[in-house]
């Protein structure tokens, strides 16, 4: 642990899988003097510091920011707003103030409004997750070798956008920094999509007549339990997602259904040429990931992050 930890006092509010999660990192290697952590449910509040997640856990928003120099909000997105104008009067000048949300324009848009001008408001994005949420699903390695978008509004501080960076490092994310309109654009294709085809199909096979609910869990293949385990994220958060993001999915959503319809046709004209073309090229977008090494044999919750252990040290 550091001598002198970068932040004397760092606030989240949210204790679901991002929010306690960066808790456990935080404490683990000693990123704050003091953590404080709130949630709006009285049952997780009571569950965090049973397992002493935090050093403090606060009764609401408003006495959890205070004198904090770092304040992150890990909430669904469609209550950011909601949550900026809880904490706005309450925080210190000089402060960073943050989030973890998917989406970046519509949350800039709904917190800026109601946060002081003598804060320092960088949103930011972990791309990292598992199907798990509550203040029990959380793990210090959640971020490991993940990327961690920022998407700082004109005219940010320099040193403040520098000092986050800086804390999701220390987290062993890899820190990428990108204007909030293009991130909800390139978050619809990898992320948002995705999501919205996994709930479709897994509730396409939950309503078909003649094939019963026990045989599609009995017979899942490998593509249908992956497609279950994103489909069983966070309702809320999701819903939160697309109605924030609607323009860049529906966006995303019209190529997918061209590109669904050339496969279609190919499949009725027994095409097998176009067939093999196109899953050829998606088998090398695959490797692609794979050798960026942002994926790997063990799930996300198996991995362990051996530089966050040495940090610690």
């Amino acid at each position: 642990m550091t001598a002198q930890p970068p932040f004397k006092r760092i606030a989240l509010i949210g204790l679901g899988l991002i929010g306690s999660s960066l808790a456990r990192g935080i404490r683990q290697l000693g990123l704050a003097g003091e953590l404080v952590a709130t949630d709006a449910s009285a049952e997780v509040r009571a569950r965090a510091a049973e397992i002493k997640l935090a050093d403090r856990i606060a009764d609401d928003n408003a006495s959890a920011v205070k004198d904090a120099d770092l304040v992150i909000a890990c909430v669904p997105v469609g209550i950011s707003g909601a949550v900026a104008q809880s904490i706005g009067p309450h925080l210190t000048p000089g402060a960073i103030v943050s989030d973890v949300g998917s989406v970046k324009a519509s949350v800039l848009r709904a917190m800026a409004e109601h946060l002081p001008a003598n804060v320092h408001f960088i949103p930011a994005h972990p791309v990292a997750g598992t199907e798990n949420s509550g203040p029990d699903s959380g793990f210090a390695e959640l971020f490991s070798n993940r990327w961690c978008i920022l998407t700082p509004p004109e005219g940010a501080d320099t040193a403040a956008v520098e000092k986050l960076e800086q804390f999701w490092s220390a987290l062993g994310a890899n820190v990428e920094i990108m204007d909030a309109g293009h991130h909800d654009l390139v978050l619809a294709v990898t992320s948002h999509l995705p999501h919205l085809i996994a709930y479709t199909i897994v509730g396409t096979a939950d309503e078909l007549e003649d094939v019963t609910r026990s045989e599609v869990l009995k017979f899942s293949a490998g593509g249908f339990r992956d497609f279950t385990r994103i489909a069983a994220s966070d309702p809320t958060m999701w819903r939160d997602v697309f109605l924030a993001n609607k323009d860049a999915v529906l966006e995303m959503l019209g190529t997918f259904q061209e590109d669904l319809s050339k496969l279609t046709r190919a499949i009725r004209r027994d095409d097998g040429e176009a067939l093999f073309e196109h899953f050829s090229r998606t088998r090398a977008i695959r490797r692609g990931i794979v050798n960026l090494g942002q994926d790997e044999a063990a799930a996300d919750f198996g991995r362990k992050h051996t530089a966050l252990t040495k940090k610690a040290e």
